[in-house]
């Protein structure tokens, strides 16, 4: 697993989600009927393919959900389960790392996960609508049975981006669940950070400062100061987020095995130009960013 950016590699789009599970089959049942994911595929991976897909051994299990364009891989160590997430973990923590769902109807989502058993509140008091000057979006963040944070994200009508309004427009059925916009990671240093995601080939495309009394609420934080810097890929959506609190306790950058449920991981797809410098056996390369926060850099979607 190495530790910084090749200069060979930049990467096109945020191909897909990985969430390490320990009972993939439960959580997928939860995405699939609180969150109106759909199945894609479910595949056994042997002790050789699971070293070829992470740095851990043993069997493995991978299922692949998708909300409209987006996927979302969980994969379970069936011989070697690493540790659950940490129940004491604030989303202030460097751990904290989740993605958004947008929905077009708050309550109607809201309702669709109330009806469903295991997930627990991050946000204190119900969703909340963030200032103009955070893109006055209504949001609600918790966590699904097994600790992984989530967060439902609904944009104003008026303000709601172009992307999203098309597949507002395209969709069918009544199901107010659309897509991940992005997933969003606690970083200790900002400027560190994007410095790492541009040696990517990320830019920077909205910054904003979120120290409102919602931010509270929705965090479940004691007054947080929060420096959110989007960074997007060719492909913008989803893009990824980089939340720096101003006013957390330090701690060191995270320590996670790849079989640890909270180690999730981003999956980039790589341009045309790295796929070339990959050997045929070399289909992925693994990167760990600053924090401790775990990549996949894929030569093709993988």
């Amino acid at each position: 697993m190495a530790v910084g950016s090749p200069c060979d590699v930049r990467v096109t789009a945020l191909h897909c989600f990985r969430l390490c599970s320990g009972r993939a089959q439960s959580l997928a049942g939860f995405f699939q009927t609180a969150l109106d994911f759909r199945h894609v595929s479910t595949e056994i991976f042997s002790d050789a393919q699971t070293r070829t897909l992470t740095d851990i051994g043993g069997r493995a299990l991978r299922i692949t959900l998708a909300l409209g364009a987006q996927r979302v891989e969980l994969i379970q160590f069936i011989d070697r389960p690493g540790q659950p997430y940490p129940v004491d973990s604030s989303a202030s923590d460097l751990l904290f790392q989740h993605f958004a769902l947008v929905v077009s109807d708050m309550t109607a989502a809201m309702q669709s996960l109330s009806a469903q058993l295991g997930w627990t509140p991050i946000s204190s008091e119900g969703p909340q609508r963030l200032p103009a000057s955070s893109g006055g979006v209504s949001a609600f963040k918790f966590r699904d049975p097994e600790g992984h944070p989530l967060e439902l994200l609904a944009f104003p009508e008026k303000d709601m981006p172009a992307h999203w309004k098309q597949v507002l427009q395209d969709a069918h059925g009544d199901s107010p669940f659309l897509g991940i916009d992005h997933s969003a990671i606690c970083v200790s240093d900002g400027t560190r950070s994007v410095s790492f995601y541009e040696s990517l080939g990320l830019i920077v495309s909205n910054r904003s400062v979120n120290s409102d009394p919602a931010q509270a609420k929705l965090d479940d934080l004691d007054r947080p100061f929060v420096d959110v810097i989007a960074m997007s890929a060719d492909q913008a959506t989803p893009h990824l987020e980089l939340l720096c609190y101003r006013n957390r306790d330090n701690n060191d950058s995270l320590d996670l095995q790849a079989n640890d449920v909270a180690a999730t991981s981003l999956v980039f797809e790589a341009d045309d130009r790295s796929k070339q410098n990959e050997t045929p056996n070399m289909w992925q390369r693994s990167l760990i960013d600053p924090d401790g926060h775990r990549l996949v850099i894929a030569p093709s979607a993988a």
